[in-house]
């Protein structure tokens, strides 16, 4: 491994303790080294807050050192204009870096090569594709947004050992609070999370991230005949955490109740009876969504397993045979995705007796 790739791997590892903080911004890490020294370390710590150059900066000013002729490490592009914060590559110029080793180029519209170019004209050499794909692996919601104009799919279900994703006896869950409380983690990575709306009328669910402080993903619900209820919980707290219904039905504007309650209704486009996922993807991409954790049920995971339209899977599976107090076994398209994931996960963690498995979808 070279002094850069050493000294790049430091700020990746900086960058991802961003994870579920900075979403739909990138996690971003950065290292300052002078000297074969590291004197500043950052990264981007919340949405909107300071970017992780800036963070650098301030870390190496309490130290007592002198950014001016430092080499930066930087896991993106640093920006160049201005948004929630001022253009980074500014910053950087005035302190006096001299080279600058970016591990990727940032490809949305505002960036895109442009502050490297902004570097190199003001004499800091700039050196890229230090551990380009590590990077583009961390940000992969990001990249895939800007790149394909279309959400990160993460698909997630649970389900007993003899793969059933429901029970028939007075138990609620098939996993344990272990797993559930991992789930809460996904859906705060999140911007979105998506259920159908069989899932709605069968569990009732929230949809929100606990604890309930901090960020709460909108909850989209896919519903072509528009039968949601307004007493059920989604729609009881629309007006403190959003909803948004997607759904085919001709008289959709004319659901009063709903809306007084918060609840937004957007009409798509039927594929065979349902709401089509495509249109959907692309109404939730223009509001900038990067990661959607779709939740099932059986029905809709399918839908967009059939579609190749996932990107992460997640699977918890309880060490529990349910037998006769199963119900819903999963599809044939879950059973392959799952046979696939027993042989080539990249993920695996155990919650007590539940094992969770999860990879890329490529």
């Amino acid at each position: 491994m070279t002094a850069d790739e050493e000294y790049m791997q430091v700020a990746l590892k900086l960058a991802q303790r961003g994870i579920g903080l900075v979403e739909p911004n990138p996690m971003v890490g950065c290292c300052l080294v002078k000297s074969n020294q590291i004197i500043g370390k950052g990264f981007h710590k919340k949405f909107g807050s300071a970017h992780a150059e800036i963070n650098a900066f301030a870390d190496c000013k309490r130290k007592g050192y002198n950014p001016a002729g430092a080499t930066m490490y930087v896991t993106l592009e640093p920006c160049c204009h201005f948004g929630k914060t001022p253009p980074c590559t500014k910053t950087i110029i005035k302190s006096g870096i001299k080279k600058v080793v970016a591990a990727t180029k940032d490809p949305t519209k505002k960036v895109n090569g442009k502050g490297f170019k902004i570097l190199k004209k003001a004499g800091i050499k700039v050196v890229t594709g230090i551990c380009k794909n590590e990077a583009e692996e961390l940000n992969a919601a990001f990249f895939c947004l800007a790149r394909e104009k279309r959400p990160w799919i993460i698909i997630k279900w649970a389900q007993s050992a003899d793969e059933y994703l429901a029970r028939t006896d007075k138990k609620r869950w098939i996993t344990g609070s272990k797993s559930r409380k991992d789930v809460h983690k996904l859906r705060k990575r999140v911007q979105a999370v998506l259920v159908g709306i069989n899932t709605v009328l069968a569990d009732n669910p929230m949809l929100t991230a606990r604890p309930c402080s901090g960020h709460q993903p909108l909850r989209v619900v896919l519903d072509s005949q528009l039968k949601i209820p307004a007493d059920c919980k989604i729609i009881r707290t629309a007006k403190k955490n959003p909803v948004l219904i997607f759904t085919a039905h001709k008289n959709h504007k004319k659901n009063p109740v709903l809306k007084k309650k918060g609840a937004e209704i957007i009409k798509v486009q039927t594929v065979a009876g349902k709401c089509s996922i495509k249109d959907v993807l692309k109404e939730l991409a223009e509001r900038n969504i990067q990661q959607i954790l779709v939740e099932g049920g059986k029905e809709v995971i399918t839908s967009f397993l059939k579609q190749n339209l996932a990107d992460e899977i997640v699977v918890y599976t309880s060490a529990e045979k349910l037998a006769k107090n199963g119900k819903i076994v999963a599809s044939r398209p879950m059973k392959r995705m799952y046979d696939y994931l027993k042989k080539n996960h990249r993920g695996k963690k155990q919650f007590d007796t539940d094992t969770c498995l999860t990879d890329f979808i490529e």
